[in-house]
């Protein structure tokens, strides 16, 4: 059917805003997971239909199929990744993104999408303690706000080196120097791999946090500029580095300090965790996510740079005479051109709930982790591998009577069982040569009962495993 001749445009919404209420109120009592329903995917195949099936009936056919068969991520217990959920209001307005359907591209495309994300960029620093002055872009994602960030580094170096990146490329140049710790993320290795640095030039100092001593014992000898990577916020128990350390380095040797702080950047909410950011204000670039801890829908990501001008530097001279169209034009700003208005979910929550809302949501969440840090400690059979320092808890199962060189393979197996099982949703991770459950606790659903049932689940099919071996 030709949608042009379609006699209710609007009836398609309709079947979607019948279909959400029951869908969130669910959440609460669904497993994560229902592997029964994944039968339901095969209804998604076939051949591509010459006559459809009509726009109503297609979208009520995606919701049968979809609120069975998806992974609930948006529910209280998806602790998988560092995944969060979608608040009421960043629901809404990712609604309202597709209503509208701007290009956020520069200010002659959509007025409103580029001063909707000029505004919530100065929300976040706001929020984050960072410089108002600072430019900054939103991404689809962390990754792609390390590769921004990383970029104009990039450039940056280059341009000490007497070369204009942007325009004429790395041949010829040395490669460029990379440092920093054990904790840094494979999407910043991405990132690298995709400028073209490569992703295993970093030069890693230390096995879990920066090691300070060696990374300047290092900038001595290479007496050229280098780029260093703090990362804030490790995936698998939440740790820091040193920033404010690093960022005495990268002013004493002439460095950039690029922090990757995907999730952890959100410590800067509350009192109680603030301290774990110092000097994050002195770094030249920063990355974080939205769709982590910010609570809005995927993809959401921000970079922050120190200085603005670089950002145009780095993603600007399109010479494409079309591309022109008044003072807003991210475009310039970062590596997309053609963009969704990810700015207006963002708007959304931050104004429905504002800093103190968030405030409450983190501090909320990191009791919830330290909750479930207790549970861990006095377990029996449980043994917490690291502090819980923030929303991530980096755990075993380790019964009395269990050989230690056995724990791995058993850990791997329930977590393999946890994901089977549905109930809670959390993965395994390998911690200094452990095999580790690290839940992380980010989505504003989440309660204390729910973080009650990781430790039950896990108990319970490590009994079960253990039973069956003996």
């Amino acid at each position: 059917m030709d949608p042009l001749r379609d006699p209710d445009p609007a009836a398609p919404l309709d079947a979607v805003a019948k279909a959400a209420p029951g869908y969130l109120s669910s959440l609460a009592d669904r497993p994560v997971d229902d592997p029964a329903a994944r039968g339901l995917l095969d209804e998604l195949g076939g051949p591509l239909p010459e006559e459809g099936l009509g726009a109503v009936e297609s979208v009520e056919e995606l919701l049968r199929i979809g609120t069975a068969a998806a992974t609930h991520s948006s529910g209280p217990r998806f602790f998988h990744f560092v995944t969060g959920g979608s608040t009421p209001a960043a629901l809404a307005g990712d609604w309202a993104t597709a209503l509208l359907d701007q290009n956020a591209v520069l200010w002659t495309s959509s007025p409103l999408a580029t001063t909707a994300e000029t505004v919530v960029l100065g929300w976040l620093k706001d929020l984050f303690g960072l410089p108002a002055g600072w430019g900054g872009v939103l991404t689809p994602s962390a990754t792609f706000a390390n590769l921004t960030g990383l970029a104009c580094a990039r450039h940056w170096w280059a341009a000490r080196q007497g070369r204009d990146v942007a325009a004429d490329g790395l041949a010829g140049l040395p490669a460029m120097p990379v440092l920093g710790g054990g904790y840094v993320h494979p999407s910043a290795r991405k990132a690298l791999q995709l400028l073209g640095c490569g992703r295993d030039t970093v030069r890693v100092h230390g096995e879990g946090r920066a090691d300070v001593a060696a990374i300047e014992a290092a900038l001595r000898e290479l007496a050229a500029p280098a780029v260093l990577i703090a990362t804030a916020g490790e995936v698998n128990a939440g740790d820091y580095d040193p920033i404010d350390e690093l960022a005495d380095l990268a002013q004493r040797y002439g460095c950039w300090l690029h922090v990757d702080g995907a999730f952890g950047l959100f410590a800067a909410l509350s009192p109680r965790t603030a301290h774990l950011l110092r000097g994050v204000e002195r770094a030249h670039s920063v990355a974080a996510d939205g769709h982590k801890w910010l609570n809005v829908p995927y993809e959401s990501g921000f970079a922050f740079l120190r200085d603005r001008e670089t950002l145009g530097e780095t993603f600007g001279s399109w010479n494409a005479p079309y591309l022109v169209g008044g003072e807003l034009d991210y475009s310039r700003l970062g590596p997309e051109s053609s963009r969704r208005a990810r700015a207006l979910p963002i708007w959304a929550t931050l104004r429905a709930y504002g800093r103190s809302g968030y405030r409450a949501m983190v501090e909320r969440q990191l009791d919830l982790a330290a909750h479930l840090g207790r549970l861990v400690d006095q377990a029996p059979d449980l043994e917490l591998l690291a502090p819980v320092r923030l929303c991530v808890v980096c755990f075993r199962y380790a019964p009395p009577g269990v050989a230690p060189e056995s724990l791995d393979a058993l850990n791997s197996a329930i977590g393999e069982a946890l994901l089977a099982d549905g109930r809670v949703y959390a993965g395994t991770t390998v911690y200094r040569g452990h095999t580790a459950l690290r839940p992380a606790i980010v989505n504003w659903r989440t309660t204390e009962s729910d973080v009650e049932l990781v430790a039950t689940v896990v108990r319970e099919l490590g009994v079960r495993f253990v039973q069956d071996a003996g």
